[in-house]
């Protein structure tokens, strides 16, 4: 016999998930509350990485139906709800989102849907690359330095590098400048770059 599941995701603490789960109950739904989900942690985690996702997935057998209101409750991109409705299909687990007019995703239609989502979300991707490459190449030729500032001024760059030929440790230097080793050993990196150029 199959069973009802319901995920239910927010964000953030100050969220609820109580109008998912009235939305999921208006549609027609009838969801036992011991098979309602209900996570709090951000868009940005993949489906993997939630941890009562992860646990659901364990429970859900073939036969079994999961309700989500919106298709981000499933993944933190398109990629990533495409990849986890596969994997559910492949269990033979229905997947239906109210969003998308309560459609099974595993159904053809469904995948159907899912892949015009990916490619719309691919081409904005590639866009978006686009689009920052070429303000990356304008600011280049417009001679604008690229890069995060240096956490360092340039007297305490020198300072640093002195103090390293004197022998004191990365680590030490780290500590009193009140920056990261990864700093430090970039500075002594650049130096000696300079000094290889230089001869």
């Amino acid at each position: 016999m199959s069973r009802t599941f319901l995920y239910a995701r927010v964000s953030t603490p100050d969220q609820n998930t109580a109008n998912q789960v009235l939305e999921v109950k208006a549609a027609g739904f009838d969801v036992n509350p011991r098979r309602v989900v209900l996570e709090c942690i951000s868009g940005s985690s993949a489906a993997g990485e939630r941890p009562f996702f992860a646990k659901l997935l364990d429970r859900l057998e073939p036969g079994d139906v999961l309700i989500v209101t919106k298709l981000d409750r499933l993944g933190r991109n398109a990629m990533d709800v495409r990849a986890t409705v596969e994997r559910l299909g492949k269990d033979g687990v229905k997947v239906y989102c109210l969003a998308l007019g309560g459609m099974d995703l595993t159904s053809p239609t469904g995948k159907m849907t899912m892949g015009v989502i990916s490619a719309m979300a691919e081409f904005e991707k590639d866009l978006l690359i686009e689009r920052t490459n070429a303000g990356l190449a304008r600011a280049r030729s417009q001679g604008t330095k690229l890069g995060r500032k240096g956490s360092l001024s340039e007297k305490s760059r020198i300072e640093v590098l002195t103090l390293l030929e004197s022998g004191t440790s990365v680590s030490q230097l780290a500590k009193d400048f009140c920056t990261s080793r990864q700093t430090i050993m970039r500075i002594r990196a650049g130096a000696a770059e300079n000094q290889h150029q230089d001869s």
